[in-house]
C-alpha cells in the first residue's frame, strides 16, 4: 500500500514536469521576480548537469591510459551525476514554484551536498592519480 502510494505521488510529480500550466492552477501568482529567479536556478542546475556530462566524456576520451576500471567508474559517475542534476533541476523548479504559489516555505534538499561531496571525492581521486603518474 505504501509503495503504491509512493509510486502514485511520484507519477503525479513527474506529470507536473510536462504540464507546468497545471502548477499555475494552484494558489496565487507570486511576484514574477521570484518565478524568474526560480527559472535561473533551474538553468544553473542544467548547466551543472551538462558540465558533468562533458566531464564524463572528457575522462573517457582523454585519459586512455588510466586503468580501464577507474576510467569507466569515473565516466559513469560523472554521466550519472549529470543525468541526476537534470532530473533534479526540473523537480526542484516545480516544487519551488508550487511552494511560492501556495505561500509555503521553499523545499529543502540534500542533493546539493551529495553532489558536492561526490564531485569533491572524484576530484581528490584524480589529483592522487595525477600525482602518482597514472594518467599518462
Amino acid at each position: 500500500m505504501i509503495l503504491t502510494d509512493g509510486l502514485r505521488s511520484t507519477a503525479a510529480a513527474v506529470r507536473l514536469w510536462f504540464s507546468p500550466g497545471r502548477v499555475r492552477e494552484e494558489g496565487s501568482t507570486p511576484d514574477y521576480r521570484f518565478s524568474l529567479a526560480n527559472e535561473r536556478t533551474f538553468l544553473a542546475w542544467l548547466r551543472t548537469g551538462l558540465a558533468l556530462v562533458g566531464g564524463g566524456f572528457a575522462v573517457d576520451q582523454f585519459l586512455p591510459r588510466l586503468h580501464e576500471a577507474l576510467r569507466v567508474t569515473f565516466t559513469v559517475a560523472l554521466l550519472a551525476g549529470g543525468a541526476l542534476c537534470a532530473l533534479r533541476a526540473v523537480n526542484h523548479w516545480v516544487r519551488c514554484e508550487r511552494a511560492m504559489r501556495r505561500g509555503e516555505d521553499l523545499p529543502t534538499s540534500r542533493f546539493p551536498s551529495v553532489l558536492a561531496l561526490g564531485v569533491g571525492v572524484l576530484a581528490v581521486a584524480m589529483v592522487v592519480l595525477v600525482l602518482l603518474g597514472r594518467t599518462r
